[in-house]
C-alpha cells in the first residue's frame, strides 16, 4: 500500500483537461521530492513530473507545455494539471517519492486511471 494517495482520474476527450491530486503525509510532503509517473497498458512505468519541497520542478519531454505540477503546502497536496490531453496519455497515473534521478522510491499505491477517448 502506497504512502501517497492518488485521485482525480477519469474519461476525457482528446484536447480536454483533468487535474490529478496526490495526498501525502506531512513528513513526506515536507522532506521529499514527489513525482507523478504513469503506466500505459503493456508499457513500462514512466516518469512524468516532479516537484521538490522548495518548488523545483522537472517534466518529461512528452508532457512539457501541457502538464503542470504544483503543490499546496497547507494541504499536503501535489497536483498534476493535464491540458491538451492526447490518446497516448491514457494510463494509470501514480504519485510517489522520487529521487534526483526521477526514480520512484516508495511503495506503489493504486493509482488513478486516465482514459483519453473520443
Amino acid at each position: 500500500q502506497g504512502l501517497l494517495v492518488e485521485s482525480g482520474g477519469g474519461l476525457v476527450q482528446p484536447g480536454g483537461s483533468l487535474r490529478l491530486s496526490c495526498e501525502a503525509s506531512g513528513s513526506i510532503f515536507s522532506m521529499y521530492r514527489i513525482g507523478w509517473l504513469r503506466q500505459a497498458r503493456g508499457k513500462q512505468r514512466e516518469f512524468i513530473a516532479s516537484i521538490t519541497p522548495r518548488g523545483n520542478i522537472n517534466y518529461a519531454d512528452s508532457v512539457k507545455g501541457r502538464f503542470t505540477i504544483s503543490r499546496d503546502n497547507a494541504k499536503n497536496m501535489v497536483y498534476l494539471q493535464m491540458n491538451s490531453l492526447k490518446f497516448e496519455d491514457t494510463a494509470v497515473y501514480y504519485c510517489n517519492v522520487v529521487n534526483s534521478a526521477m526514480a520512484a522510491m516508495g511503495p506503489w499505491g493504486q493509482g488513478t486511471q486516465v482514459t483519453v477517448s473520443a
